[in-house]
């Protein structure tokens, strides 16, 4: 099967109707469409080499015998209805980490030649809390709409929004089985995430592409106390924004005081 043939046979079961727009104009075609009312909108970023819409089809395309189907959007928003955040996530890399271990040391005794000793030792030991840091002087501006444009920050000449058939855009990450690589959690963590977000911060869903979310909020945390527990809550939930990105705690917590954007991002 072809690339193209691929695309277009996952493009048939895509649950998303699409919709083209430019870069510069996603937004406040986001805003059109939300006031529509017909379904919930998401920019999901632009389909060339400098985007990664593409890699949204992958879940409804043609599986091979040994991949299985994805979940229902039901069974993903069953489970998430019985996540709590942000401890759930503390278990489930717990239980990651272990399955993982457990796997190591299967294939280290059916390979005596090859020792994974140190990597085991490495990964039972207990993980490091991130780097609180001083508080920063000063913060840079928010990053915004960031998968409706290039990593140079140039509005795409080409992006896709999808609209949900669903008036509860939380379920968004169900309808698009995302998540579930590295250390990106499966769907139904980030349908929790975002209804627990949505109540305590008034969050909106307004980007996503195959590894980055962008998060709009209305409330933002009015202490550094407050700010430092909600940074290591994001940091729960996705580690590369501060082990990849501010470096610490307090330079995130300063970035949510300031701006309305949220993002999140995984390796």
């Amino acid at each position: 099967m072809t690339p193209d043939e691929y695309k277009r046979k996952a493009l048939e079961s895509f649950p998303l109707r699409l919709i083209e727009t430019t870069g510069d104009q996603a937004l406040a075609k986001w805003e059109e469409l939300k006031s529509a009312g017909a379904g919930c909108p998401v920019v999901l970023g632009a389909d060339d080499s400098r985007g990664s819409f593409g890699n949204l089809l992958t879940p409804f395309g043609p599986n091979g015998p040994l991949v299985a189907s994805p979940p229902s959007v039901e069974e993903i928003l069953r489970r998430a209805a019985e996540i709590r955040l942000p401890e759930d996530v503390v278990k489930r890399k717990q239980a990651d980490r272990e399955e993982a271990i457990k796997q190591l040391r299967k294939l280290s005794a059916n390979n005596p030649n090859r020792s994974l000793d140190a990597t085991i030792a490495a990964m039972e030991r207990a993980q490091p809390e991130p780097q609180i840091g001083e508080w920063p002087i000063a913060t840079g501006p928010g990053i915004g709409l960031s998968v409706a444009r290039d990593l140079k920050g140039e509005p795409f000449p080409k992006v896709y929004i999808g609209v949900a058939p669903t008036d509860d855009w939380t379920t968004i990450p169900a309808h698009l089985r995302w998540g579930g690589w590295n250390g990106c959690p499966t769907a139904e963590y980030h349908v929790a995430a975002l209804r627990s977000w949505r109540e305590r911060y008034g969050v909106e869903l307004i980007g996503i592409n195959s590894d980055t979310l962008n998060l709009r909020v209305s409330i933002k945390p009015k202490t550094r106390e407050e700010a430092l527990a909600l940074a290591r809550e994001h940091y729960t939930y996705c580690p590369d924004i501060v082990d990849q990105g501010t470096g610490s705690l307090s330079s995130l917590a300063a970035e949510l005081m300031a701006n309305d954007w949220w993002f999140f991002w995984w390796d």
